[in-house]
């Protein structure tokens, strides 16, 4: 009991210190981004502190992060002071606990003793529904801050972050119930493990639940173009206008952190999770250097979704409300839904077990399915109205009136009274 307590601490400070650290420095990753696409310079002066060594701005996040925690803690006279602390640690706990349940593969010290998973819950049987259950968490922070800021802005961005989260909910659920109901199992790991077994990545295998599961989780880390709870232009701040220090620390890192855990699902999800053709293997358990490996392969491909999700942000114009709302009820709502009617009628009258040979019998689902992403794209696009019409119009204008100057005004006929 002891050696499994201590265990699970380890386990604890690795993945926190991990999370810390990765949120700090891939925010320096983003600013070079932003960088390089917009052809200027990104930070690069910051180095170790006390010295004249930049070391091409790696220490731009601790000085952040010191600007941040030393920072004056203003707590504004008209807040909910309860809920307005509440709010931020809230959001912070959830986007830390999802953590939790992320398979990192197992790790076969000796023979003579039990695989050691690498995950902190494994073989949780419920992970995925914890996942989600926790994800939606995030729904009371914002609304929390927003509502404890007593701000117009604050409230503005807390009923659109609400309404954002609960919309793209939906979408989101449906494309995991396609695969729990592929897999079926609600466990993280049996995910992973008919990817790795039969060699097919969901992203292969089900393109469309691929497609809606990517814009429904983006927009649930309300990133570019989808940060519309928070659209300086509009609201300032969003719902955390009224807050600094420390406090708007834990909500951006939250945001930071949210981005993170998009990519790892997605990545667990319809990437393979830690699995690489020729490299990781197929079992659940492995060798210590095999296991290293795998944990890099996992963090390599996380690491990639996220360069992708930061060029997403530089490069894409933010939606209007209006149209966010339309694309999560109108399209991927159906979207989902014809994915899971699709795979339920393919698991119960044509194939049950489509991945026991690999490609050799998951191919024609696969065909099938990139077939149904083309049908449900040419549909949408067929009945969708054009949000422009580029085509040129006929304006029929009106009579021209002839304007009488005023000295000429007793000359001209009057016509009779009516006319």
């Amino acid at each position: 009991m002891i050696a499994l307590c201590v265990t699970a601490l380890i386990k604890i400070f690795i993945i926190i210190a991990a999370l810390m650290t990765a949120a700090a420095y891939l925010v320096l990753v983003e600013r070079w981004v932003a960088a390089w696409v917009q052809d200027r310079l990104g930070p690069n002066r910051a180095g170790i502190p006390l010295t004249n060594i930049r070391l091409w701005g790696l220490g731009q996040p601790i000085a952040d992060g010191v600007k941040l925690i030393f920072k004056e803690e203003f707590v504004p006279g008209h807040v909910d002071k309860i809920l307005y602390t509440l709010a931020p640690i809230a959001t912070f706990t959830a986007a830390v606990l999802i953590y939790a349940v992320f398979p990192f593969g197992s790790l076969e010290w000796t023979s003579d003793r039990p695989p050691i998973p690498l995950g902190l819950v494994p073989g949780f049987d419920a992970g995925l529904l914890f996942i989600f259950a926790v994800n939606g968490v995030a729904v009371y922070g914002v609304i929390l801050g927003g509502w404890a800021g007593n701000n117009k802005y604050s409230l503005f961005g807390a009923l659109r972050g609400a309404a954002q989260l609960i919309a793209y909910e939906i979408p989101l659920s449906l494309a995991v119930l396609a695969l729990v109901l592929a897999a079926g199992s609600l466990r993280v790991e049996d995910v992973v493990a008919q990817q790795a077994h039969g060699g097919v990545w969901n992203v292969f295998l089900h393109p469309l639940a691929f497609i809606v599961f990517f814009v429904a989780v983006t927009a649930e880390a309300a990133r570019l173009p989808f940060d519309l709870p928070e659209t300086e232009q509009e609201l300032v701040g969003g719902y955390h206008t009224e807050y600094s220090g420390i406090r708007l620390m834990m909500y951006l890192v939250s945001e930071f952190l949210h981005m993170i855990t998009a990519s790892f699902l997605i990545v667990i999800l319809f990437l393979g999770g830690w699995h690489f053709w020729g490299l990781t293997g197929a079992e659940e358990a492995a060798p210590w250097p095999i296991a290293v490996l795998r944990v890099a392969v996992l963090l390599a491909k996380v690491l990639a979704v996220v360069f992708f999700f930061m060029l997403i942000r530089w490069t894409w114009l933010r939606f209007r409300f209006d149209q966010l709302l339309a694309l999560a009820w109108q399209v991927m709502v159906p979207w989902g839904l014809a994915q899971l009617v699709f795979l339920a009628f393919w698991l119960e009258y044509v194939q049950d077990d489509p991945w026991s040979g690999g490609w050799v019998t998951a191919w024609p689902m696969a065909a099938v399915n990139w077939g149904l992403l083309v049908a449900v794209w040419f549909v949408t696009a067929l009945v969708a109205a054009p949000h422009y019409d580029n085509r040129p119009r006929r304006i029929t204008l009106p009579p021209r009136r002839t304007v009488v100057p005023e000295a000429d005004a007793a000359v001209v006929p009057q016509g009779p009274r009516g006319a």
